[in-house]
Parts: C-alpha cells; sequence; structure tokens
C-alpha cells in the first residue's frame, strides 16, 4: 500500500486482523502475522475512503468516502453488500456501529450525523409470527435460487448516484455494460 492511510479498525472477534482505510479508493484487511501482504482488498469506493468501523460480531464493517456513499462490507468479501446515500449528503468523515450492531451512524460535511439500518430489508417493530415464517421463506427461497442468473442479479443490484455510477464506468472500465455508456475497449 503506497498510499496514505486515513482511518484504522480492529476487528473485536480476531484481535490479530486490521482493516485500513485508504486514499487510493480501496480498504485493505491485514494480518498482524503477515504484514507484507494485504489479506483481503475492499473495493468499490471511487475517492478516498475516510473512516472504517468494525461490526461488535467481527463479521462485517462500515466504511465512508468522500464519494458521499457509506457501504457496509462483510470482513472477508471484496465489494460492499449495501451502499446507503442520499442527495443532500456530502462528504463522509465518521462512522460507526451501533453497540447492537443494527445500526449504522454517519456524520458528514453537511453537518448532519445520519442514522441507517445495518440491513437495510429489515423490517423494524414487533413482528408477527407469520411475518417471521414468510421472512424466513423468503431469505430459503433466494438462497436455494442464489445460482440462477436472474435471482443473483436481483440480489447483487444496489441503487448509487449517477455521480458514483459514471466515474466507476469510466474509470474501472471502458468496456462498461451499463445502458448509459458505450465505450469499446479496455481502459
Amino acid at each position: 500500500m503506497q498510499t496514505r492511510t486515513n482511518s484504522l479498525a480492529w476487528n473485536p472477534m480476531e484481535a490479530f486482523n486490521f482493516t485500513a482505510a485508504s486514499e487510493d479508493c480501496n480498504l485493505y484487511t491485514y494480518d498482524m502475522r503477515k504484514l507484507d501482504i494485504a489479506a483481503c482488498v475492499h473495493k468499490d469506493f471511487v475517492s478516498a475512503v475516510m473512516d472504517v468501523d468494525y461490526s461488535p460480531t467481527g463479521r462485517e464493517f462500515v466504511a465512508g468516502g468522500y464519494d458521499r456513499s457509506v457501504r457496509i462490507f462483510n470482513f472477508n468479501a471484496g465489494h460492499s453488500r449495501e451502499v446507503y446515500h442520499t442527495k443532500r449528503m456530502q462528504r463522509v468523515f465518521c462512522v460507526r456501529f451501533s453497540g447492537d450492531g443494527s445500526y449504522v451512524f454517519s456524520g458528514s460535511d453537511d453537518m448532519n450525523v445520519r442514522v441507517w439500518k445495518a440491513d437495510a430489508s429489515e423490517q423494524l417493530g414487533v413482528t408477527l409470527p407469520r411475518e417471521k415464517h414468510k421472512q424466513a421463506y423468503n431469505k430459503a427461497l433466494v438462497n436455494r435460487y442464489k445460482h440462477m442468473p436472474e435471482v443473483k442479479r436481483i440480489v447483487r443490484h444496489r441503487h448509487v448516484p449517477a455521480a458514483i455510477q459514471k466515474v466507476k464506468c469510466s474509470v474501472t472500465y471502458r468496456a462498461c455494460m451499463c445502458p448509459h455508456h458505450t465505450y469499446i475497449g479496455l481502459a
């Protein structure tokens, strides 16, 4: 890693692992016993990553960056599982998980603190037994058919602002497959 590190977070359950938020749009997870190479590189940001924090379980972490988004990553996955953004939110400088791991807090340049659900599709409040059964059935269906291309596409799809999508397509790929761009060839 050749660029500046903005923040560092230790995994609360695996004391020898930590994740560093870097200026080069990536997060790097290291094992203290082997510091010469990153155990995992987490991508998806299109601008500098400013802060990182682990959940109390140590299975996932949240990061916020200059691209005005907050992303949640599994500790061993290369890409984010959730992305949060709003039109009015500016650069994100601080992110934290709540004590029970069900909420994420973010502080941005527009002087607002926002509260997000750690699992965006989770229903809050009291759920009836039939609702719990329906949610478990839906999760089982998704898990059963996760290998199918249509289901995989729906599960992976996340709405991101046009500015982030545009930068991601032009910087990462010249042969972008999104309908807004028709570049041919590699960058």
